[in-house]
């Protein structure tokens, strides 16, 4: 019988599970490879050493660039193992993005992939703290760099203990950069406490065994596959299947390869996922559990038949962990994201502007604190005033906007600092773009509010970007919203565009688009002299 160590920080819960279940396998790559627990414990046992020989300290922060692997793996138990901080930084980022996380991150040492250093060489000469680059792989660099370079295969090759150091549930175990959409990204400070507390929360929301085969996909850089598949993984010995990146067209055939019972997969990917022309044989594979943020409620149901899994809908941030989980001993609430895990957190629902808290049913934003110490974040790395700005009345301030109905489920509406305002009226930009993505001349589109001609007001204006071969018209697209959207929703502007800009991570880049404005390219209904009143009646005529 293997035990279950939710209540163990990670340097305990691995050299436990080495000890009690060293010869299970713990992690196998989908394309080949696997490692067991009693593997996985020594050999992050000797990067632990190569990084006290180099003289990292408790508390250190160490970075790590490169895309999934059992070594990618392995080197951030080790650092874990090393009290120290581990910095996983977005493969995605180069230029000015990565010159800044890694300045603000002030490590001195660096692992990353080789096919990633000369990243690195585009910003050398801004990165005044980094000194050693262990670089993984067999290959030397082909050209020179201003560092030490040590390769990852010769780094502590001895020790098959950790280092005499004892991790503490405040010790900020890892740093996660955000990806904001008005400033830089920020360095989310996790202590030890917060991720073991985002690891018990997942083992209890899935119900999660030693049985199961977690599938994780999602880059080490974000906390989800991390922090809850792998984590959790290890505090109920089961095993994780290691991906480099997601396939929509393969997911099933990968899951019925691997006997995957569990995964965790964004709401967008779900929706990729259903879209895969429909078989016979759908529902036959050992998928029980996806975990999803969210779980898109037009497919929900259907969804679950088809594939023959259940689905559970979450909400949660890197600052907070997932405070909000579908129970999975209740059906499925299609549009919500669960209840609070009041065992662990407690939640308001607060005016933005007044702090107030909101009656049953009303939207306002999240307003989340813990009840137990160092279980969520411990601020923004070297940003006090971002940092402050998200603190108030006690209160950690999500800037998710959303309302608990009268049986304490809770619905997500929309980001605070992306809503609407028009004529008193705040309106969700994810249910204009739902809409219209749902348009097969629109491949991408994102909503936004721009200045309207009353003070503090808005007008709601359209970004898209057309389907390829698709030549649609701004105004074909106004009569399709009119047809589906509350009046206050349909947009006055419409403007077509080659992308919508993104930032590293996928998120859409809404502060960008909103400082464009409206320009001469931009299609005004109002110009044009169409009503949408107009259309709705004529809309409500032709239907009777």
């Amino acid at each position: 019988m293997v035990a279950v160590l939710t209540d163990r920080l990670l340097p305990d819960v691995l050299r436990l599970r080495a000890e009690d279940a060293g010869e299970r396998t713990f992690l196998r790559v989908a394309n080949g490879g696997s490692s067991t627990y009693a593997e996985s414990y020594a050999r992050a046992c000797a990067i632990a050493d190569g990084l006290v020989d180099l003289g990292v300290t408790p508390g250190e922060c160490v970075v790590v660039m490169a895309p999934n692997s059992l070594d990618s793996i392995h080197t951030w138990l080790g650092i874990n193992l090393a009290v120290a901080t581990e910095v996983a930084v977005n493969t995605g980022y180069r230029g000015k993005t990565l010159e800044h996380v890694l300045q603000n991150a002030q490590a001195r040492v660096m692992f990353v992939a080789p096919d990633l250093v000369a990243r690195l060489l585009e910003v050398k000469d801004s990165l005044t703290f980094i000194e050693t680059l262990i670089v993984y792989g067999d290959v030397g660099l082909p050209y020179d760099v201003p560092w030490k370079v040590v390769p990852f295969a010769v780094l502590g090759t001895r020790a098959s203990v950790p280092p005499a150091r004892t991790a503490r549930r405040s010790d900020i175990a890892s740093v996660v950069y955000t990806s904001g959409t008005t400033g830089p990204a920020k360095g989310v400070m996790m202590p030890h406490g917060q991720i073991s507390l985002f690891a018990r929360l997942g083992v209890e929301g899935a119900q999660l065994t030693a049985e199961d085969v977690w599938y994780c996909f999602i880059p080490l850089f974000h906390v989800a596959g991390k922090h809850i598949a792998i984590l959790g993984s290890m505090m109920v010995g089961s095993q994780v299947v290691l991906d480099v990146q997601f396939s929509a067209e393969t997911f099933i055939e990968t899951v019925r390869a691997h006997g995957i019972t569990v995964a965790l997969i964004h709401g967008p990917l779900v929706e990729m996922v259903y879209k895969q022309p429909p078989t016979l044989h759908d529902a036959n594979n050992t998928l029980t559990r996806i975990i999803a943020s969210p779980f898109p409620g037009k497919i929900a149901l259907d969804f679950e038949k088809r594939f023959g899994v259940r689905g559970v809908e979450t909400w949660g941030m890197t600052e907070v962990t997932v405070p909000i989980w579908q129970p999975l001993d209740e059906p499925m609430r299609v549009g919500s994201c669960g209840k609070v895990r009041s065992e662990y957190f407690e939640l308001r629902i607060v005016d933005p502007d007044t702090d107030e808290e909101m009656p049953v049913g009303q939207t306002g934003e999240f307003a989340i604190r813990p009840r137990y110490p160092f279980t969520i974040m411990q601020g923004y790395l070297r940003m006090p005033e971002a940092t402050i700005s998200t603190w108030r009345n006690l209160w950690f301030h999500t800037g998710d906007l959303g309302y608990i109905d009268e049986t304490g489920y809770v619905y997500f509406v929309d980001r605070a600092k992306e809503r609407i305002r028009r004529r008193a009226e705040n309106i969700s930009s994810y249910d204009i773009e739902a809409c219209a993505l749902e348009h097969d001349g629109i491949a991408e589109c994102a909503a936004v509010g721009v200045p309207s001609e009353f003070e503090g007001d808005d007008d709601v204006m359209l970004y898209a970007v057309r389907a390829k071969g698709s030549d649609l018209t701004a105004e074909e697209v106004l009569h399709y919203l009119a047809a589906r959207l509350p009046h206050f929703m349909v947009p006055r502007y419409i403007e077509f565009i080659a992308a919508i800009p993104r930032t590293p991570t996928g998120k859409l880049q809404k502060a960008s688009l909103k400082s464009l404005g409206v320009t001469p390219e931009t299609w005004d209904r109002r110009a044009a002299g169409v009503s949408v009143g107009a259309l709705v009646r004529k809309k409500a005529a032709s239907a009777t």
